[in-house]
């Protein structure tokens, strides 16, 4: 999410370095980025898996993005756009114009996210996500839901692990990551095959 943002908080406020997690939340509601993805058995083969993607607590700015890496989407749509003068999409991005306070926006695609790291191990990486202002960037929350075929695939590992800032949530089937952090997050969870499907 790119935008500037000179009416929630001062330049001086900025993160201008790396990947900092925080433990609470700030005073003002944060960029709330939530992602909901769809592994299913064909994406073990082609790569691609569902995205369903909801904005809240959007920045109120004349201007603004979410964007994707080109050659990564397709079927991009919007869902939901309240609170947003114009939302439309534009190749490998949404472009937005007039967005309001307390504005929401909701999209699904679908995205090349699931690599094949052979020996039948898979690794889903994501992001990086971002709340950018300038060279800097401003808190911001990503919850990260996947759900994947249990009877075909199993979690071993997810990166960043968790810490202060950083809550993970298994379930069978099912994985749900929560993060606050300035800077760019990235994630990578990985999956291998188990032993009947090898």
């Amino acid at each position: 999410m790119a935008a500037t943002d000179l009416s929630l908080e001062s330049a001086e406020a900025v993160n201008e370095g790396s990947l900092r997690f925080l433990a609470t939340l700030p005073a003002k509601p944060v960029h709330h980025h939530q992602n909901r993805i769809l592994i299913s058995p064909d994406s073990l083969v082609s790569g691609w898996v569902s995205l369903s993607q909801c904005h809240d607590h959007l920045d109120a700015v004349p201007q603004a993005q979410i964007t994707f890496r080109e050659g990564f989407v397709r079927d991009l749509r919007i869902d939901v756009a309240s609170g947003i003068g114009t939302a439309r999409v534009e190749g490998a991005s949404v472009q937005l114009q007039h967005v309001a306070p307390g504005a929401r926006l909701c999209l699904s695609a679908q995205t090349r996210a699931l690599h094949s790291a052979g020996a039948g191990v898979f690794d889903l990486v994501n992001g990086p996500y971002m709340r950018r202002f300038l060279d800097g960037y401003y808190p911001m929350r990503v919850t990260l839901e996947v759900t994947y075929p249990q009877q075909t695939l199993k979690l071993t590992d997810v990166d960043p692990p968790l810490q202060p800032g950083l809550t993970i949530v298994e379930q069978p089937g099912h994985i749900r990551l929560d993060a606050l952090f300035e800077g760019e997050l990235r994630t990578r969870m990985q999956f291998e095959l188990r032993n009947d499907h090898r």
